[in-house]
């Protein structure tokens, strides 16, 4: 007799490395990692679909990929509209 085991999905580290770029990015390195977060989210989405875990993860990846490239753009945006200073006052 063979015992039987509950079959695991394998692991999606790229989901984890978007979700970490993604939430890191927000706070610093947007253009650096806004896009690395969206390419890891795409390809671990992709897994996802697949069979492997972290669907969400590679989500909110994704999501918070693009909103750090967002979040850059109208950074870029406004220094570009003030002359690339702020002025208070």
């Amino acid at each position: 007799m063979s015992a039987t085991y509950p079959q695991t999905r394998a692991g999606n580290g790229l989901a984890t490395a978007a979700l970490v770029c993604g939430i890191v990015g927000i706070f610093v390195f947007e253009v650096v990692l806004g896009p690395l977060a969206i390419i890891f989210g795409a390809v671990a989405l992709g897994r996802a679909n697949r069979g492997a875990a972290g669907r969400g993860q590679a989500i909110a990846g994704l999501i918070l990929g693009i909103v750090d490239v967002a979040l850059f753009v109208l950074l870029l945006a406004l220094v570009r509209t003030h002359g690339g200073y702020w002025h208070v006052g």
